[in-house]
């Protein structure tokens, strides 16, 4: 580990590897369902921004799951910038998430925005995504400490990988530590794509957390034909997982259509990632002890 980084991240201990230990360094695995997260299976996450009706989802689910996706995403609540925007089926897009994963077997994640709702989605989602906007929410934060389900915690659009850590600190302090942290891209001053890769971030953060990392590649990019080679990008650094925006129909989708792959071109991205994904298995067969965290049922 890189001295400098001792004291900048060794701070948050529930989250933090110990900067004492330089063999045998433990790792978090989260379980969810039938899979593990953290472990020895890259694991891949796709699925609508928003849920916008029950056969959109059954549809995009049952094609994600055919072409290899564990976990099923789906916006109930949408935070969206514009008040004109499409905001989400909220408790009803709940419910066709359930339905989805009833008929498909795959897990759900899906977006909780407030702490008053955190109960509610709790009893329909297997993992609690925070958002970007969310990330410093630390109502939000404490409310998700004890809702007995894995959080998905996504970098803020603005955030240093300390503040992320900051973060997953105070849901650990809270009384959960299943935590996955998940690099979605930054803001910058480049304008050709919609946010700016930090691809740095997943070695870096698993050189100073025990915790899960994921890469979402469609926010970004924010370009469609940007989001398999960026999935390239991240199982080659060594990512646990990614998470993919998937649309039957991605120019009429509600939300984020321009980023979203459509049916072939999702089937034709988990193909490719083939040739990665046995390197990156025989990379993780050299890994250390692993630690099991028990996930939702």
């Amino acid at each position: 580990m890189n001295p400098k980084w001792n004291g900048q991240f060794s701070c948050f201990h529930l989250v933090a590897k110990d900067a004492t230990k330089t063999n045998g360094q433990i790792r978090t695995v989260i379980r969810v369902r039938d899979l593990e997260i953290g472990g020895s299976e890259f694991v891949v996450m796709a699925g609508p921004c928003a849920v916008e009706s029950e056969t959109q989802l059954l549809q995009t689910a049952e094609a994600v799951a055919q072409a290899g996706a564990r976990i099923l995403r789906g916006g109930a609540y949408k935070p969206r910038s514009s008040p004109y925007s499409f905001q989400g089926l909220g408790v009803e897009g709940l419910k066709i998430l359930q339905k989805a994963r009833e008929a498909t077997g795959l897990a759900i994640v899906t977006e909780v925005m407030s702490e008053e709702d955190v109960a509610v989605i709790a009893e329909y989602a297997d993992i609690m995504q925070v958002g970007t906007r969310s990330m410093e929410n630390y109502a939000l934060l404490e409310a998700l400490g004890g809702c007995g389900r894995p959080v998905l915690l996504k970098r803020g659009m603005t955030a240093t990988l300390e503040e992320l850590l900051r973060s997953a600190q105070v849901i650990a302090m809270a009384g959960n530590s299943q935590i996955i942290l998940c690099e979605r891209g930054i803001r910058t001053f480049e304008t050709a794509t919609r946010n700016t890769l930090d691809i740095a971030a997943v070695p870096v953060l698993k050189a100073v957390s025990h915790l899960p990392v994921i890469v979402d590649p469609s926010h970004a990019a924010g370009v469609r034909s940007l989001v398999p080679v960026l999935a390239r990008a991240a199982t080659v650094v060594g990512a646990d997982g990614i998470i993919v925006e998937v649309h039957p129909s991605p120019d009429e989708a509600l939300s984020d259509g321009d980023q979203s792959l459509d049916f072939d071109q999702f089937r034709t991205m988990m193909d490719d990632l083939g040739p990665y994904l046995e390197l990156q298995k025989d990379q993780r067969q050299l890994r250390p002890q692993l630690l099991a965290v028990g996930g939702a049922d």
